[in-house]
């Protein structure tokens, strides 16, 4: 991505995060990426292109990062420690970037549709994780979705709280609270 796209796409995710998705315009981003409107244009077709860069380029980080930490362990419950453990670093320096995935998962307009899409497929990666733990009798049978569902969201929403919070953010304290309650509660006793 060249530097005036990347100038763009920062400044429309940090917009859609202060002020929503549908409280932004392109013309304000425009004005605080310094470029010309021309040049948002030669870049992106209309601002829902921006929107499903965002997804696309923020869940790619999430599934490239899973995937090299994945691929190095040995069992199921090593892997969901690696998913907590990405998650929390991705919250932590993504904030803006869940923000704006949080903010526009609800709703059935084509935005909104885009966004549960891109969230589902990503938890469909936890999903066959616990699946697997599930079969390897390391972790207890239960519903799939709903727990693969609750490591996502416990971890994601937790964070953002405590960064809204403006509270100091630890990254190993907070993964070993998550490891101590989210993992505990999937193993089979």
């Amino acid at each position: 991505m060249n530097k005036t796209k990347r100038r763009i796409f920062n400044t429309a995710v940090k917009i859609f995060s202060d002020k929503g998705y549908d409280n932004s315009s392109v013309e304000e981003i425009t004005a605080i990426a310094g470029v010309a409107k021309g040049s948002l244009y030669y870049h992106f077709s209309k601002k829902e292109d921006i929107f499903d860069m965002l997804l696309e380029e923020g869940f790619k980080i999430l599934k490239n990062n899973i995937e090299i930490k994945t691929r190095k362990c040995d069992t199921a419950l090593d892997k969901i420690k690696a998913v907590i453990l990405i998650q929390v670093k991705v919250t932590v320096k993504y904030e803006e970037f869940l923000n704006v995935v949080f903010s526009q998962i609800w709703g059935e307009e084509e935005k909104n549709k885009k966004c549960k899409k891109a969230v589902f497929k990503y938890i469909k990666i936890i999903e066959d994780i616990i699946k697997e733990g599930i079969e390897n009798g390391e972790f207890y049978d239960g519903d799939v979705e709903a727990l693969a569902s609750g490591v996502f969201g416990v971890t994601c929403s937790s964070l953002i709280y405590r960064l809204k919070k403006n509270r100091e953010v630890d990254i190993d304290e907070i993964y070993e609270g998550f490891i101590n309650t989210v993992v505990r509660g999937l193993m089979k006793n």
